[in-house]
């Protein structure tokens, strides 16, 4: 395999990497990306059934559940990635994790079932108990399924990944619109939840099938040295993601205000959705590169992943500047009060989306422990604040508060990778994007357009984006061409 490798020139794998990157990315982001037409069908279906008050119930038992959930997950899923990547034979890798992964969301969903009540009555909503207890049923669903979308990944099937995620988004609104419809209210959210996910498992279960019961043996020494750190920064990051929402129905809010928040988080979700595709691919690409003694392909490749996180600017920038006809035109009038906390959050979520691919890259270059060091001090720091700021203006401060410490820790990553590999994303980047930020933000602010009209007004703006950017040079004839090569190979694979 070595001597086949050796004959093939520098360029071709390097172009191989990049493009296969490139690729994949765009397969697994359209299926990811699909969250948010049919989160926003579902979601816009569902504040006009249930109303502010059930809705925002909803989504505080939507958050805690997704949250165990993302906790659990988020520990092995980069440890899976880049371990089956490395490895010759992958199954004993996968059904160790498997193991882990049935066990862990066994044992939660156990043990809140007998803490739902005290949780409920914490949050000053009881109602909430049953909800809980029934949602938890989806967390160790949750795990398994996440195991296989990983080992998927780690062997390079990424359109078997892209095809199973797609499957779960569009059976999920389907289900919740059918069953909500029917009049079973927030169980029947639930219930569609429920079965989508039992959907996407059996999915995986046809392109990959790790053993469940078999004993395998592994260096179980070395997978923890990376589960341990991976696992601390997960639940950290999966604390802060839900920490602004439960610290502002902890320090008062009412469950409208919640459900106004809640609104304008799961709008901000398209960064969220971009490096939920992009970042296990990238550490993917980037631990086989490795492994090939690669670094300075790694190294461009993340220089590269950190200033595409930098292109996303503009987009909020347009998001924002359109915040009140957006939340009109999907939510209705009720919920404009959602609109200038999600001006705020879109950008936490670029913020965010740097996390993600820094953290990724320090866990391809062997550095765990610097995630967790790096992301660890977040919580507090936005406890803290979130402890004088929340009481003094409300759901506003609970944005702020989140934009601002999302901010630091994203400079902080930013330096780490300085000091490990003397990268930087580039500066001109960041002011070309800040300056493209502002313009589309006035744009669409001054712009006002009717009711469904604003799709065109997005859409018009959002074309100008990378029109600007390429009138300022961003993009260098090289990066023109490969996006036209890949462009092309992709059509290529989706016609016959």
């Amino acid at each position: 395999m070595d001597r086949n490798l050796s004959s093939v020139p520098e360029s071709a794998k390097n172009s191989s990497s990049s493009g296969r990157l490139a690729s994949g990315t765009i397969q697994v982001f359209l299926a990811e990306a699909l969250l948010l037409p049919t989160g926003l069908l579902t979601a816009a279906f569902l504040t006009r059934q249930l109303g502010p008050e059930s809705y925002g119930l909803f989504l505080l038992a939507t958050s805690l559940v997704s949250w165990i959930g993302w906790s659990i997950t988020s520990a092995f899923t980069r440890t899976t990635i880049k371990f089956i990547g490395e490895a010759e034979d992958w199954q004993p890798v996968a059904t160790t994790v498997l193991q882990l992964h049935l066990f862990l969301g066994v044992s939660a969903a156990v043990i809140f079932w007998f803490v739902a009540d005290p949780v409920a009555n914490a949050l000053g909503e009881p109602r909430l108990n049953n909800y809980l207890r029934s949602f938890m049923l989806e967390v160790p669903i949750f795990c398994v399924t996440y195991v296989h979308r990983s080992v998927l990944v780690g062997l390079g099937k990424f359109s078997e990944r892209a095809i199973a995620t797609a499957t779960r988004w569009i059976t999920k609104m389907i289900l919740t619109i059918a069953l909500v419809a029917a009049g079973l209210s927030i169980w029947g959210a639930i219930i569609g939840s429920l079965f989508s996910a039992l959907i996407e498992l059996f999915v995986c279960r046809f392109y990959v099938r790790p053993p469940v019961w078999k004993r395998s043996q592994i260096q179980m020494q070395k997978l923890w040295g990376y589960a341990v750190p991976l696992f601390l920064m997960a639940i950290s990051l999966r604390l802060y993601d839900k920490l602004d929402l439960f610290m502002l129905k902890l320090l008062g809010g009412t469950a409208a205000q919640a459900g106004y928040y809640g609104t304008a988080q799961n709008l901000s979700v398209i960064p969220g959705i971009f490096t939920l595709a992009f970042v296990p691919l990238l550490l993917s690409t980037l631990t086989r590169l490795l492994r090939e003694q690669e670094l300075k392909k790694a190294q461009e490749m993340s220089k590269n992943a950190m200033r595409l996180v930098l292109l996303l600017i503009p987009f909020a920038g347009l998001a924002a500047g359109a915040s009140s006809e957006i939340i009109k035109l999907l939510f209705s009038d009720t919920f404009l009060p959602a609109a200038p906390i999600f001006s705020i959050l879109i950008f936490a979520a670029v913020a965010m989306a740097m996390i993600s691919i820094t953290t990724a890259i320090l866990t391809a270059a062997s550095r765990p422990n610097w995630t967790i060091a790096l992301t660890g001090p977040m919580v507090p720091l936005a406890i803290a604040f979130d402890l004088w700021i929340i009481p003094k203006f409300g759901t506003l401060g609970a944005a702020i508060v989140t934009i601002t410490v999302s901010s630091l820790a994203a400079l902080a990553t930013i330096f780490a990778l300085y000091h490990l590999w003397k990268i930087f994303p580039s500066l001109l980047s960041l002011g070309r994007s800040l300056l493209i930020a502002g313009l589309v933000y006035g744009l669409a602010n001054i712009w006002e357009t009717p009711n469904w009209l604003v799709i065109f007004k997005l859409l018009i703006l959002g074309l100008l984006i990378p029109l600007g950017l390429l009138i300022l040079g961003e993009f260098s004839d090289r990066e023109i061409a490969s996006v036209r090569s890949i462009l092309k190979r992709f059509v290529s694979n989706l016609v016959p």
